[in-house]
């Protein structure tokens, strides 16, 4: 049974599925679907133009699906769509795309956004991602299946966060992360793989020693990337780990951090 509490308010044109808890005080404006099972706290407001999937929690005092902090945008029916089994602690602000961007922002499934964070226009997130309290995307940033962000970690506009990296508290990305490696600094600086999260997802030992002797390539031999980039894809053989390693280094735009 879907439970609105007496004070919210809800659009008669919001599509609601079932067993959804809409908590005091919350809005749910027009546009918006809200798929089974999820529960949504005290106090949020949630835009036109948002779609939340199944089995989410959003807790008081978010800001889910408001127009983008952008100068260019004119009002344009952007959208912002929300996967299955997300947390969403208390005050996390989540923007919509612009219409010269994705025209979507985008957050996949099983992810865990704790207290603060902000999730600017046009972000695409995986699954299976944590951020820690206050880390925050500027806009158009893209981040990899089971990235942890530390808290108060700042990606700056247009990067990319590798799948499986890990940033330490305070670490300001400028660049891009490479997949699998364990980030920290301002501005961040590689401090090798992340082999203890890469063994707590059963990552087999061939493949971390793998990533191990690429990072020793592309950080410690002091080749230009290009040089470096060749030479890790002359290990790889088959190990799709270490094929994603290099194509994020070929397919880099804004370079990687170093």
């Amino acid at each position: 049974m879907t439970e609105v509490h007496q004070t919210a308010i809800v659009d008669e044109s919001a599509k609601l599925g079932e067993n959804i808890t809409i908590g005091p005080y919350s809005i749910v404006e027009a546009e918006v679907t809200i798929g089974n099972g999820t529960w949504v706290g005290p106090h949020v407001v949630i835009r036109s133009f948002t779609t939340i999937g199944k089995e989410n929690k959003i807790f008081q005092f978010c800001s889910i699906g408001e127009t983008p902090q952008h100068q260019g945008y004119a009002g344009e029916p952007t959208k912002l769509e929300i996967g299955e089994r997300n947390t969403i602690r208390e005050y996390c602000t989540i923007n919509r795309g612009t219409a010269n961007g994705l025209g979507a922002t985008k957050i996949g499934n099983d992810n865990f956004i704790m207290a603060y964070a902000h999730i600017a226009h046009d972000c695409v997130l995986g699954d299976h991602i944590v951020f820690a309290n206050g880390a925050s995307l500027a806009g158009h940033v893209d981040i990899g299946d089971y990235a942890i962000l530390g808290g108060f970690s700042l990606i700056h506009q247009f990067c990319k966060i590798g799948q499986h990296c890990i940033t330490g508290i305070g670490c300001v990305c400028l660049q891009d992360v490479p997949p699998y490696i364990v980030a920290a600094g301002n501005p961040a600086k590689p401090f090798g793989i992340n082999s203890k999260g890469l063994r707590r997802r059963n990552f087999s030992e061939q493949s971390i020693k793998l990533l191990n002797q690429a990072y020793r390539v592309v950080y410690r031999r002091s080749l230009d990337l290009q040089s470096a980039i060749n030479e890790v894809e002359k290990m790889n053989g088959n190990n799709s780990e270490g094929i994603s390693f290099s194509e994020f280094l070929r397919h880099s735009k804004r370079g990687i951090i170093r």
